[in-house]
């Protein structure tokens, strides 16, 4: 081949720029390019990134804590391996079990084979423990004795080395903690009470791989916040299958979970290891489970701080004689917003609250509501503090004594056996009709547990009759067990609600396995002289119209001086007096035994009447309540003192209807020349009643007539 004339043999081309800081051929000499500095100036600035995000983490020693920390958890998961909630859902199927034979023993052979094989494990467990923690100590002890300072140095800084990897923060939250702003900065606002913000749906499939729980205040949108609440309850071992409708409200999160098997128990159960896991307060995790959704229960997460209740309503004004009690009447409000309305006509009610718990609260906000009423009396019962207290000037009859509180109520427990048979004679049906002319009764009884004994059989009598009668009784009491109520009575009232108190409260008043079903009312926290806490925070079951779930409410806190203004209001409008049928069908009604007095076969009295029936202006008296206007008429008084002069002259302190007429018409015969025993019951039936029995007298078993303390009573 030869070459073309005039060619010139050209250089091999290279493309390729030479790299920055490489080592070049150059003319027979190597020579190295300007890339020494940029080299130096990218060490040294890693190394200066380096040393600050030491210094920002304190030289990771919060790390190794952690470290370390998780390794012990790690090693206390392991140790127990799911045995405890194998062995609670064996427990779980014994209880359900009961009264099948077959089915029990098996259960119990389940919860034995359980048992035995957990005790194993952690043997097992416990073993291989010892025998690493040996080789590691003889291996650290060897290393010291031999190697000396830099072995021991050595050692140190690899064991916080080892600490800090097992310790660094998880990829997801350290992102959370570099993008979120500081909790400080969301704001609650009262427009947000209750309102929906948005909403996501996560299942524990969709959870991303590799992360650990992290606390509530890292969770700045609905996405972070259902992946910590999935982390932390699987973390816990409940057997949580997806989050949804989740909510940002003004004073933290609400949220649904569903647990793919079991029942939303298992949340219940682990609340308060929740709120470690989510850096809350106590009572800052509110798991409600849901009727309509077996498998789930709300989930509420109350900022540390936060008040749910904070932008609920205030109490309405409710003008004297502007509702019917058998309409409803707010109370308060829930947690999650709705309000709590509640109507007393014929119901029963308990409220239950240790001290400081709020129960004088919640009777005065029930009270203030049936003291607007048209047709409704209210009465005040309380043997050991001020009852209503504020509300006093609206009460029709207020009893403080025992004496007081006795004939308070023997007298509605004969007015219930009354009105049972006159309602027959007035057309009402089964059940006693309330209106303006026959009005209902609501008895507050507060302080149950330091009634006399005598009070208390004569509460539990009138529990028993007075519903269908228009005439409903309110205890409270700071406990809910035989021990506070003498009985066990609580399960058996209607409308039952409790506030802060002890978890056999919890259980005595909504029944064995309220608690796992999210009745949490021992989880709230009495007042102090300084800090209100849950004062007037309740549970409350029965309530008409409404379905018995667990959700917490509070009952207005109402001012004193509102609750003296509305009661001087409704007492100048004129308070509500008890119809005449009722007080005179009163008359045709037997005592109960045990409020008779006893005699012996001669006649001779041995026991005096522990309560003596009263009429409506006696009970009035006696109570220090004032009286209708014009109903006492000059002549009765003049006749009573009359009969007492005669009584105490003759030494005796009891006469026949027929003796006393005699006698009277013997001593006065200018004035009662024409007295009859007709005519003189008639006199006195207004303010004294009709006769009563007096026991073997004048040869007869049982006859009729008046006794002289009933009469001293009315002058």
């Amino acid at each position: 081949m030869t070459t073309a004339p005039h060619s010139i043999p050209q250089p091999n081309l290279n493309l390729r720029k030479p790299v920055e800081g490489a080592v070049v051929e150059h003319h027979g000499e190597i020579v190295k390019q300007n890339g020494d500095a940029s080299w130096m100036r990218s060490k040294l600035a890693l190394a200066g990134r380096a040393k600050d995000h030491a210094l920002d983490n304190k030289l990771y020693v919060g790390w190794s804590a952690r470290g370390y920390k998780n390794l012990g958890r790690r090693w206390l998961d392991a140790r127990r391996d799911d045995y405890p909630q194998m062995i609670e859902s064996a427990v779980a199927e014994l209880r359900s079990s009961k009264g099948n034979t077959a089915a029990e023993s098996s259960a119990k052979e389940l919860v034995k084979e359980r048992r035995d094989e957990y005790r194993g494990h952690k043997k097992r467990h416990d073993i291989k423990t010892a025998l690493w923690s040996a080789v590691g100590v003889a291996g650290a002890a060897t290393g010291v004795i031999v190697g000396g300072t830099l072995i021991e140095a050595c050692m140190a800084v690899g064991g916080a080395v080892f600490g800090a990897y097992h310790g660094r923060p998880d990829p997801a939250e350290a992102e959370v903690e570099a993008t979120a702003p500081p909790l400080s900065i969301i704001e609650q606002t009262d427009s947000g009470f209750g309102q929906d913000t948005g909403q996501v749906f996560m299942t524990v499939d969709q959870l991303p791989e590799g992360g650990s729980p992290f606390p509530i205040a890292q969770a700045r949108t609905p996405q972070q916040l259902a992946e910590c609440v999935l982390r932390a309850l699987i973390a816990e071992g409940v057997p949580v299958a997806e989050v949804s409708d989740v909510i940002r409200l003004s004073w933290g999160w609400q949220c649904v979970v569903r647990v793919s098997e079991g029942t939303p128990e298992a949340i219940i159960k682990v609340a308060g290891d929740l709120e470690t896991r989510f850096d809350l307060a106590t009572n800052g995790v509110r798991p409600t489970p849901m009727k309509e959704r077996r498998a789930c229960a709300v989930l509420r997460l109350v900022d540390r701080g936060a008040d749910p209740f904070a932008s609920a309503p205030g109490l309405p004004y409710r003008a004297p004689k502007s509702m019917s009690i058998t309409d409803k009447f707010r109370i308060g409000s829930s947690v999650g917003g709705d309000e709590l309305a509640v109507s007393l006509a014929g119901v029963m009610g308990l409220v239950v609250a240790t001290t400081g718990g709020g129960k004088t609260g919640v009777l005065q906000a029930l009270a203030e509501g049936t003291t607007a009423c048209y047709d409704n009396i209210t009465i005040d019962l309380d043997p050991h503090g001020d009852g209503l207290e504020d509300l006093h000037d609206a009460v029709r009859i207020t009893a403080r004594t025992n004496e007081q509180i006795e004939a308070v109520l023997l007298f509605f427990f004969m007015l219930s056996k009354a009105r049972a048979r006159l309602r027959k004679k007035l057309g009402m049906g089964r059940k006693w009709k309330v209106s303006k002319e026959h009005p209902h009764f609501t008895i507050f009884f507060d302080e149950f547990p330091k009634g006399s004994d005598l009070a208390k059989r004569l509460a539990f009598d009138l529990l028993l009759v007075g519903r269908k009668e228009a005439v409903a009784l309110e205890i409270a009491s700071q406990g809910g067990t035989k021990l506070y109520l003498g009985e066990n009575i609580a399960q058996m009232i209607a409308l039952k609600a409790v506030g802060p108190c002890k978890v056999g409260d919890t259980r005595a008043v909504f029944g064995e396995g309220s608690v796992n079903e999210g009745w949490q009312s021992h989880r709230l926290s009495p007042a102090t002289d300084t800090d209100p806490k849950d004062a007037g925070h309740i549970y409350i079951q029965g309530v008409p119209g409404m379905p018995d779930e667990p959700i917490e409410y509070k009952v207005h806190e109402v001012p004193s001086a509102t609750l003296r203004t509305l009661a001087t209001e409704r007492l100048e409008a004129g308070l509500v007096e008890p119809d005449q049928a009722s007080l005179d069908a009163m008359a045709g009604v037997d005592l109960p035994e045990y409020v008779l007095p006893t005699y012996d076969i001669e006649g001779v009295l041995k026991k005096e009447a522990p309560v003596e029936l009263l009429t409506w202006e006696q009970l009035l008296k006696l109570c220090d309540a004032e009286p209708m206007a014009g109903a006492q008429p000059e002549a009765t008084t003049a006749v009573i003192a009359d009969a007492v002069d005669l009584m105490d002259k003759a030494g005796v302190d009891r006469m026949r209807t027929e003796t006393l007429v005699a006698k009277l018409a013997e001593h006065y015969p200018d004035a009662y020349a024409d007295l009859t025993a007709e005519s003189l019951k008639e006199m006195l039936a207004p303010a004294v009643g009709k006769p009563v029995t007096l026991g073997p007298l004048d040869g007869l078993a049982n006859p009729r007539g008046f006794k002289r303390e009933t009469l001293a009573r009315f002058l």
